[in-house]
């Protein structure tokens, strides 16, 4: 079933003391895809900043944004209204021979390769190639490695960070959403199934009433090949629903962040987030 969904999300930095010029890439805008279209986004930005919009590498809607004048705090709100519709069925799936075909494999490399930051850690690795040796199709290794990621890893806000490697996540057995992620990606490049990273949001109540403001949050998932792209999040434990709405993919979270920059000057930030999500049909 359709949905149509408004996202504002409200975020920036508050300065200890005057900085002299920042410069910042937005990634707020929702992608237009097969499932989803955007209906109206804006993004409104103080102080009034120069600005540039570009569609980067991986496809996702960037705005480059400088400030050039003293400021003490920085803020960004963006306000968009998506269409979210239903999920694509891929039908029987690809085959382990398809997946290790060389010409695939070389213009999927970017989504194979293990970085320190998706790297599970050897005990996962092995987990991952068991769990491939016994699984007919690429998808039922998929099912199995993300259900053995969700036993060992629980979900627990606030304890890790955003520099937190994927296999210090497994051993200490704690992480959030970008955590999670982190590991399938890891684990599933690890058996030779091309995996994403995908930031956006999802509404926190599974029944919304319409026209109430629900207090959001950004959040993570992933995408693994299987003939096309198909959605998983491992963090709610489902395909990602009416409720889901994409921002912007890439091999990990850091080419995705909602918003970088660097500023001038030695004042201490601090980053401030406020997401607000409602279903208006």
């Amino acid at each position: 079933m359709a949905r149509q969904l408004r996202v504002v999300h409200h975020t920036g930095y508050s300065y200890t003391g005057l900085v002299s010029a920042s410069h910042n890439e937005a990634r707020m805008t929702p992608r237009a895809t097969r499932e989803q279209s955007v209906a109206a986004t804006r993004l409104d930005i103080s102080p009034v900043a120069w600005t540039h919009s570009f569609v980067d590498y991986w496809g996702s809607a960037v705005t480059a944004f400088e400030i050039a004048e003293p400021h003490d705090r920085l803020e960004v709100v963006a306000t968009s209204t998506i269409d979210v519709g239903d999920r694509l069925s891929v039908g029987p799936g690809v085959a382990w021979a398809d997946l290790a075909d060389p010409k695939f494999v070389d213009q999927q490399v970017e989504m194979l390769t293990i970085s320190d930051h998706v790297d599970p850690g050897a005990e996962l690795r092995r987990i991952a190639l068991d769990a491939a040796r016994r699984a007919e199709h690429p998808a039922d290794a998929v099912a199995a490695i993300i259900d053995r990621i969700r036993d060992q890893v629980a979900y627990v806000p606030g304890s890790t960070e955003v520099n937190t490697q994927a296999s210090s996540v497994w051993e200490s057995e704690a992480g959030v959403c970008q955590d999670l992620v982190h590991l399938g990606l890891g684990a599933l490049r690890t058996v030779g199934i091309p995996a994403r990273y995908v930031s956006g949001y999802v509404m926190p109540s599974a029944s919304p009433v319409v026209g109430e403001v629900q207090t959001g949050e950004s959040h993570a998932w992933l995408q693994y090949w299987d003939g096309a792209w198909v959605g998983l999040d491992p963090t709610n434990d489902s395909a990602p629903g009416d409720y889901h709405v994409e921002i912007g993919v890439g091999r990990d979270y850091f080419d995705v962040p909602p918003l970088k920059g660097v500023y001038a000057g030695s004042e201490a930030s601090g980053m401030f987030v406020e997401v607000e999500i409602t279903v208006l049909a």
